[in-house]
């Protein structure tokens, strides 16, 4: 890193730092999803039925894709976090359990990925919430602690109804760089926004059909910036995001392990999963 970084004083305002003084947090974010009508990709819309071929592309999640995270994982010796669907823990308990007792985390990630909440029925999402909770709890043998919309569509009522059901973190939102506290009716709840968009395999591969090695750019271009940040006393989090049935694909490992192996290079660098972080941000904010 050029040294100027370390020199120059820079202007951001809240005053943030993280575990041995650490000059950036980098992060593993996977998600293993189901769907009911079509996931995210097809060869041919059917808006008038069932999607079965864009159904067996989630398949793939299941099949290999996980397998290939979890191999990932132990090459590089970091864990990451999971976000999964309560539809998930109730079809592929097994495969729930398997990632947790490798020491993933399990997120909530709502009921089904292609069934989102809404603002005018509260009681209805509680009750999802609460399914969701109890399902994946059963699954992966511990309860989640973090939650995250399908797509990140939270309802007005979601983080209120989060913290009553004892939820630590949130993951709807996009508005830093690093996370922090907000209140809701039952306390304060802490917000882990969206930092992965430009390393994340779904809107930077999947879906716009670029090449691997764009996520690569992306990547290091944001690392790098970060990391200077960090050195000049703002340290910052950087996340990387594989979908089991998307980045998980051997296409795009490849590039995956070098993003990781990039960061491993680097000193000062605090390699966690998301409750780790929200575990210290809560810390962090209330000392």
């Amino acid at each position: 890193m050029p040294s100027k970084a370390k020199k120059r004083k820079l202007h951001y305002p809240r005053k943030w730092s993280w575990p041995g003084g650490a000059k950036i947090c980098v992060s593993l974010n996977m998600a293993l999803e189901s769907f009911y009508r079509a996931s995210q990709l097809t060869l041919e819309k059917t808006s008038n039925k069932v999607d079965h071929f864009s159904l067996t592309y989630a398949e793939y999640g299941f099949k290999s894709g996980v397998w290939r995270l979890m191999d990932l994982m132990d090459e590089l010796k970091i864990k990451g976090s999971c976000s999964t669907n309560g539809l998930t823990g109730e079809r592929h308990p097994k495969i729930v359990r398997a990632l947790a007792d490798y020491g993933v985390e399990i997120v909530a990630h709502a009921w089904a990925q292609d069934v989102t909440v809404k603002d005018d029925d509260p009681q209805g999402e509680l009750e999802d919430m609460r399914k969701v909770t109890r399902v994946l709890t059963e699954a992966a043998g511990t309860r989640p602690i973090g939650w995250v919309s399908q797509g990140s569509a939270m309802s007005a009522n979601t983080l209120d109804f989060l913290k009553q059901e004892g939820y630590l973190w949130s993951g709807d939102d996009m508005s830093d760089d690093i996370p922090f506290l907000k209140e809701t009716k039952h306390g304060p709840m802490v917000i882990l926004p969206r930092v992965n968009l430009p390393h994340n395999d779904l809107w930077m591969w999947a879906t716009t059909r670029t090449p691997p090695d764009f996520m690569w750019q992306n990547w290091k271009a944001t690392f790098d910036q970060l990391y200077a940040e960090g050195e000049a006393g703002y340290p910052k989090w950087c996340e990387l995001t594989l979908h089991a049935h998307m980045g998980a694909r051997p296409t795009l490992i490849p590039v995956a392990r070098q993003m990781l192996q990039y960061a491993k290079k680097h000193k000062g660098v605090w390699f966690a999963r998301r409750r780790d972080i929200a575990e210290w941000a809560m810390q962090h904010e209330t000392k």
